[in-house]
């Protein structure tokens, strides 16, 4: 009797969730909670995410999880009996997780946190639910306060580029950990974000602003900006490239702790294209956290967190030149609506990522360990 009325109150709690976000514009909104809070989103295929907690000195979960079927139906279909994400494999760590990429085509996972003397290696086993450690890649830095950013290289023999400064940027070898590329340089910026192009090319972001392009097919010349934009603020960036081929206009998101945001073309790194004050209550309590991305369904919106509780989404389409403040096209508060009142303290989002597939769907997590998957309307639709 008593799980029956558990499921009640536990169904009671998700018709209000989903009436609210009916309510405050929301296609599809759907709430759930982890054994520990997340700073990775990555997504397998399109119903697949991962998981990994980042407490210190703690043993933190690595999980794999599927999207429940319900959120795979058109039209809403009520209260079904699988109302939350159900796990398919697991594993522990015993760093705090910061970072995890899934290498495209393989059941291996690398990640990377703290301390952040290496990166770690995870095979999800193809017999049993686990996700267990097999290798480790040793990294330049030596610090223990930073750890290393992480990027795949898929290819027939995939690498992984890594480092936490410019300095110690290195493409590994997956499967031999033989070294093959290096910057060879040495330059102590510290590094925000890294990200593969395309076979030969990489860009990298500094803390400080600075953006690069690679190509790897050369010693170490990067195209890269002067500085990170024509007001600079001091506080630390973090950057986004775009796809190829989606949409035309800047193609570069660079966002600051302050809530500048900047749109550069990578022809010229140099003079962004448009350069705005996005209207965040504060700057970012945690700028680790900070997060920038361009949605892959849609030519000229981008997301932003880690400010506060909520997310906002921006069409970046405008005029060319530098301007005042912007407006976003969507702000999603859901993590402020299901905050616990007895705390008394605002949950931060911690990460967020768009759906592969369904161009307005996202997927984003706070510090209470809540994850919420919802669906946002174009305001603009019904004008």
């Amino acid at each position: 009797m008593e799980s029956a009325e558990d499921w009640l109150v536990e169904s009671l709690r998700l018709y209000v969730v989903w009436a609210w976000g009916r309510a405050f514009g929301y296609q599809d909104f759907h709430a759930f909670d982890l054994p520990g809070a997340t700073r990775v989103l990555e997504w397998i295929g399109d119903t697949g995410v991962f998981v990994a907690g980042y407490e210190k000195l703690k043993r933190n979960e690595i999980l794999h999880l599927t999207l429940p079927p319900r959120l795979s139906v058109k039209e809403n279909q009520g209260l079904l009996p699988e109302r939350d994400f159900k796990v398919c494999h697991g594993g522990f760590s015993d760093r705090a997780i910061f970072d995890l990429k899934h290498v495209p085509d393989t059941r291996l996972l690398v990640t990377s946190g703290l301390p952040g003397c290496h990166l770690q290696v995870w095979q999800i086993a193809e017999d049993s639910d686990v996700i267990e450690a097999v290798s480790t890649i040793a990294v330049p830095e030596k610090e223990g306060s930073l750890w290393p950013r992480v990027a795949i290289c898929p290819s027939e023999a995939p690498g992984v580029l890594h480092g936490a400064r410019l300095s110690g940027l290195e493409v590994v070898d997956l499967e031999s950990q033989k070294v093959m590329y290096t910057s060879g340089v040495s330059d102590s910026e510290e590094l925000s974000s890294l990200q593969v192009l395309d076979a030969d090319t990489f860009a990298f972001c500094c803390t400080s602003g600075r953006l690069g392009l690679v190509d790897t097919r050369q010693k170490w010349a990067p195209a890269e900006n002067a500085s990170p934009s024509p007001r600079p603020s001091g506080g630390r960036w973090c950057s986004d490239v775009r796809a190829k081929g989606q949409g035309p206009g800047p193609s570069i998101a660079s966002l600051c702790s302050d809530g500048q945001l900047c749109l550069l073309d990578p022809r010229d790194l140099c003079h962004p294209v448009r350069s705005v004050q996005c209207p965040v209550s504060t700057p970012s309590p945690d700028p680790e956290l900070l997060r920038v991305t361009w949605a892959p369904g849609l030519d000229n919106c981008l997301a932003i967190s880690g400010f506060d509780g909520t997310v906002h989404i921006y069409d970046v389409t405008s005029r060319g030149g530098t301007e005042g403040p912007a407006e976003p096209l969507f702000t999603h508060r859901g993590h402020l609506f299901l905050e616990d009142q007895g705390t008394g303290a605002a949950p931060l989002v911690t990460t967020h990522t768009w759906h592969p597939r369904k161009p307005r769907t996202l997927l984003s997590a706070a510090s209470d360990a809540s994850v919420q998957v919802w669906e946002w309307v174009d305001p603009r639709a019904s004008r």
